[in-house]
């Protein structure tokens, strides 16, 4: 389980095709790993992954290929930034939302502007997953707890909106986005739980 709070931006320095999926290495030098050990998760722009090995500033995960199906992660490459945070311990502070780091579907930036120190961005993603977007509530792009403004339903997509206040910017990956930009989107697990409540009614 994680939170949402990016603790800092790592690179991919190696992606290594093994046997149909990928071996990640990642470069986390501002990520202390000193309590790290094998098998830990660390949520990679949104995706638990799992550590298998260690070597100091670096640590190396597994990616399956249903992961590279439904993720962004398919487009990873040396020298990609991606954003990190390690799993949540008993007793930390839940300065997010609850994130499961299971990525629900690939959405797009599809518009920027700038609003006072803010940048609102838009963003699109699959119909299906709209019903569990709402105004004001929480959503998870890239690993990053956000706030929903606003969302509309529009043809097959649904459209919503956040805005990032300059210190999310500073310290995540969401700097760099741009119109087109592919993103790791994970609703919040309280509206899954609550759709299936109401389905077994």
């Amino acid at each position: 389980m994680f939170t949402g709070i990016v603790q800092a931006v790592g690179t991919v320095t190696r992606v290594s095709p093994k046997g149909g999926d990928v071996e990640l290495c990642i470069a986390a030098s501002g990520l202390d790993l000193g309590s790290t050990i094998l098998g830990d998760s660390i949520a990679c722009s949104g995706c638990c992954l799992t550590v298998t090995k260690l070597e100091g500033g670096l640590f190396y995960v597994d990616v399956s290929r249903e992961s590279l199906n439904v993720t962004t992660l398919y487009g990873w490459q040396a020298g990609t930034q991606i954003n990190l945070e390690k799993a949540l311990r008993a007793g930390d502070a839940l300065g997010g939302h609850y994130v499961s780091g299971h990525v629900d579907g690939v959405g797009k930036v599809i518009a920027l502007r700038d609003e006072a120190r803010s940048l609102r961005v838009e963003f699109a993603i699959p119909k299906a997953l709209g019903r569990y977007v709402a105004q004001k509530g929480s959503i998870c792009v890239d690993g990053v707890s956000l706030t929903v403004n606003g969302v509309n339903d529009i043809s097959d997509a649904t459209h919503f909106d956040v805005n990032l206040i300059p210190h999310t910017r500073d310290q995540t990956i969401l700097k760099g986005y741009v119109v087109g930009t592919s993103v790791n989107v994970e609703i919040d697990i309280i509206a899954r739980y609550l759709e299936r409540m109401q389905s077994a009614t």
